[in-house]
């Protein structure tokens, strides 16, 4: 089929690859619908994740998604569902730059809690698809994608992230800690400000076992 353009040039039509369920759900933003996702077998909706998170990253970055208790809501259970699927599946280097793209887009948004210290929504996302990110520490391909955005969070105001974040890169900085070469000084100012929870010399220490030239990633007086 072509497309009124130049003859030769194809139109191009995306399939609908997207579960018919979640597109029903996440289309029409069906909360009432949202619960019947978990009656269907991982395997049968892991093609359709990567779409999924797409349409759930655009939900959440729609400018009254922050007073929308039904989207909301929708978002919450989708997001559990995939996250479940992910997991059972062990198909998360296949969805990672969905789910990281989707994490991303929470940084464009308040993360800092009420006064009630109630979680704003998008600090609910980064929070509800961190442990399925994060967890893939042993992972490179994963981890190279997942750790500039996780340094982001560090200084967003949001103390709970920030403590849940510092116990997985104390892992990552433990099996790969090559890929925090390039975020040491963000991380260690960090820490030196109260805002994370690792232990300074033996984050330190385990930069220098691991990365060439370690001894350059040490904290300067400058820090102290």
């Amino acid at each position: 089929m072509h497309g009124p353009g130049p003859a030769g040039s194809p139109l191009i039509i995306k399939p609908l690859s997207m579960h018919q369920l979640f597109r029903l759900v996440l289309g029409q933003k069906d909360l009432s619908r949202a619960g019947d996702l978990f009656s269907l077998e991982d395997s049968e909706i892991e093609d359709s994740l990567t779409e999924a998170l797409e349409q759930i990253k655009i939900i959440s970055s729609s400018s009254d998604y922050q007073t929308n208790n039904n989207d909301q809501a929708v978002v919450e259970i989708c997001i559990t569902r995939i996250t479940t699927a992910i997991r059972e599946t062990e198909s998360i280097e296949k969805h990672a730059k969905a789910l990281v793209g989707l994490w991303d887009s929470c940084l464009e948004h308040n993360l800092r809690p009420s006064g009630k210290d109630e979680d704003t929504p998008h600090a609910k996302i980064a929070s509800d698809i961190m442990s399925c990110i994060l967890q893939n520490y042993n992972r490179p391909p994963v981890m190279a994608l997942a750790i500039p955005i996780a340094v982001k969070f560090l200084h967003r105001g949001n103390k709970e992230l920030c403590r849940n974040m510092s116990n997985y890169l104390s892992l990552a900085a433990i099996t790969k800690a090559d890929l925090l070469a390039d975020h040491t000084e963000v991380i260690v100012k960090s820490i030196l400000q109260g805002c994370i929870w690792f232990e300074l010399p033996l984050f330190c220490f385990t930069l220098i076992l691991h990365i060439p030239g370690g001894t350059a990633w040490m904290p300067t007086s400058s820090y102290i």
